[in-house]
């Protein structure tokens, strides 16, 4: 079999359209329906993607998230059926990745679920192999994706490390908010700029030892952020 998913949702009719199309593309697709079960499925199971519902039993979307975020960097999507802003943010605030609005098109989420997992596709090389950026005490290997400051492992999302290795990889140059959601996100990603600002908050948070003080990843005022070559 292919990637693992785990599909969340109260809604059985939604989790077996979603099972039996993604196992027509040769993925290993597990089924929870409340929060409580999806912790433990989580906790027992390494999975390449989780698509979590907002609304559960038990334990929210939210919830699930946030305690996820604890144990494991595992790419989140969120399924919101208000499609409300504040849905949105708040599950990128507690570390979800991305988010699909109901009602959705199962090519959309197919879609989705691709393209997080060609970003994240090389995070099980060997930390050693390929290119590495080292500023200070912060080591990014951008082959197996794992950031270390001094000799502790950062935890980083998927859409987290994406940032930092973009402006990394680009010292001194400032990327606008709506260039880093158009390059990171995507074009066709319905978010907004707000997006890039939760995400360069919760990222200095792991990476600066002063997050207000930030010392990797700067702010230039009225136009967006750029890293410190």
């Amino acid at each position: 079999m292919g990637r693992k998913v785990l599909v969340v949702d109260d809604e059985k009719l939604i989790v077996k359209g979603i099972r039996f199309s993604l196992e027509q593309d040769d993925m290993e697709v597990d089924c929870a329906y409340d929060g409580e079960e999806a912790l433990e499925m989580a906790k027992r199971k390494e999975y390449d993607i989780i698509l979590l519902d907002v609304m559960l039993p038990k334990y929210d979307g939210f919830e699930v998230c946030r305690q996820i975020r604890d144990f494991s960097n595992v790419p989140i999507v969120m399924l919101t059926a208000k499609g409300e802003d504040m849905d949105k943010i708040l599950g990128l605030e507690y570390g979800a990745d991305d988010y699909i609005t109901k009602p959705f098109n199962i090519l959309e989420v197919k879609a989705r679920i691709k393209a997080i997992m060609r970003r994240t596709g090389r995070k099980d090389s060997s930390p050693s192999s390929g290119k590495e950026i080292v500023k200070g005490d912060l080591r990014i290997n951008c082959e197996s994706r794992r950031v270390f400051s001094g000799e502790k492992e950062l935890n980083l999302t998927a859409k987290e490390f994406d940032l930092l290795e973009l402006l990394a990889m680009n010292p001194n140059k400032v990327y606008s908010r709506e260039s880093l959601l158009n390059i990171v996100w995507g074009y066709e990603y319905p978010g907004d700029a707000r997006t890039v600002d939760v995400h360069i908050r919760r990222l200095r948070e792991k990476i600066e030892v002063n997050p207000s003080d930030p010392k990797y990843v700067y702010t230039k005022w009225g136009v967006g952020y750029y890293f410190r070559g």
